[in-house]
């Protein structure tokens, strides 16, 4: 699915992992995440996750890259611009029913 603003929703880590992915912090705490959508946006894969804590908590962006013949990984989004520009992006697609 394309949509005028430059996304296109995919399925990598869903046909993989499901509707939750599993993560392990730099401390070795594992956490159970919800994978809210993930898609294309300007030539990188994105993914939206919400922490299992509940849907009061805020979900985060993350970026996937292939890991291995057929894997994919998540990486921390460290440049606040691109994080806060593909986002942005993001909530006017995922929210535009709203308004």
């Amino acid at each position: 699915m394309s949509t005028d603003e430059g996304i296109r929703f995919i399925e990598r880590l869903k046909s993989v992992y499901g509707d939750a992915v599993e993560m392990t912090d730099e401390r070795g705490k594992s956490r159970t995440w919800s994978l809210v959508a993930e898609f294309e946006y300007r030539g990188r894969a994105y993914a939206v996750l919400q922490p299992g804590e509940g849907r009061d908590a805020e979900p985060d962006l993350f970026r996937i890259v292939p890991e291995g013949d057929n894997g994919w990984q998540l990486e921390t989004i460290d440049d606040d611009e691109e994080w806060e520009d593909v986002m942005e992006r993001y909530d006017e697609i995922a929210f535009a029913d709203q308004f």
